[in-house]
């Protein structure tokens, strides 16, 4: 008895040391969003002696920091939404029906998570720019629509779906649309809620292809319109913009997929390791 509690005293201590490891970059971040400039550097104390709000002042007063927001927000909702929509179909097709071809394009939709993103890039910026559609929406959320790896999410969980339910459905007169709407994918809830979580932390964090089809500022996400804050060479060039507006920016853009995530985390973790990892 006392050997367990040794060992789940060291489980908790060693948990806590990753805990704090994790997150003190944050918490670090957002103190210096807090000094004072002239603090930065001369102090570097856990608890600012001084208290600012001056750069997140700074910060929505010198750029259009609401519009970026509000991109951010539209892109990443419309996106995640979609690919629920799209990829929960697919993946309850890919493991419960039977059809002509169904092992190869599961194959195919794995083959497709080796291949990088980067990949991909050139022809599709190629694309948005025959059809005119940079500087648009179209251009931010269509080719970020499709996502091999929600549906592989969410074929692994209906594998683990009890088909009893399926069938009790279908003898009370249910077809395959009711079955799917009304039974099974409000019961997909831990799967819904990995996928959630995963494709918006992904679509709102996405910096390289925001940035190739906004040329335009009002057009920008959050993370490529934050980029102007770089303090690389301030203290050399005297530019406007200091480490503690850097901070500032970095934790506007990092807050709202943390919140996101430690509102839903019990979910995540349920999903990813109940059904992700099942089949």
């Amino acid at each position: 008895m006392k050997r367990r509690k040794a060992v789940n005293a060291v489980k908790w201590a060693f948990g806590l040391l990753v805990a704090i490891v994790w997150i003190f970059p944050f918490y670090w971040m957002i103190v210096t969003s807090l000094k004072p400039e002239s603090y930065i550097l001369a102090s570097v104390s856990l608890v600012p002696e001084v208290f600012t709000v001056q750069h997140y002042v700074t910060v929505f007063t010198k750029a259009p920091m609401v519009r970026w927001f509000a991109n951010s927000i539209i892109v990443s909702v419309v996106v995640t939404l979609a690919r629920l929509a799209v990829s929960s179909m697919a993946g309850y097709a890919l493991a419960r029906m039977r059809f002509v071809g169904r092992t190869v394009i599961y194959l195919a939709f794995l083959g497709s998570l080796m291949i990088p993103d980067e990949i991909s890039i050139v022809p599709l910026f190629i694309w948005v720019l025959k059809l005119k559609l940079d500087d648009t929406y179209w251009a931010l959320i269509m080719p970020q629509l499709a996502g091999a790896f929600s549906v592989f999410l969410y074929r692994q969980f209906f594998l683990t779906f009890p088909r009893d339910l399926e069938d009790a459905a279908r003898m009370d007169g249910c077809g395959s649309f009711r079955t799917f709407f009304s039974v099974v994918l409000p019961l997909a809830k831990s799967a819904t809620t990995a996928c959630a979580i995963i494709v918006f932390s992904f679509v709102w964090n996405d910096y390289l292809w925001p940035m190739l089809v906004s040329f335009k500022e009002p057009w920008m996400t959050l993370p490529v319109g934050a980029a102007i804050f770089n303090p690389v060479g301030f203290q050399q060039t005297g530019s406007q913009f200091g480490y503690g507006t850097a901070m500032a920016a970095i934790v506007i853009v990092a807050l709202p997929t943390l919140a996101f995530f430690l509102g839903l985390q019990r979910y995540f973790i349920q999903g990813i390791t109940r059904e992700g990892l099942k089949g």
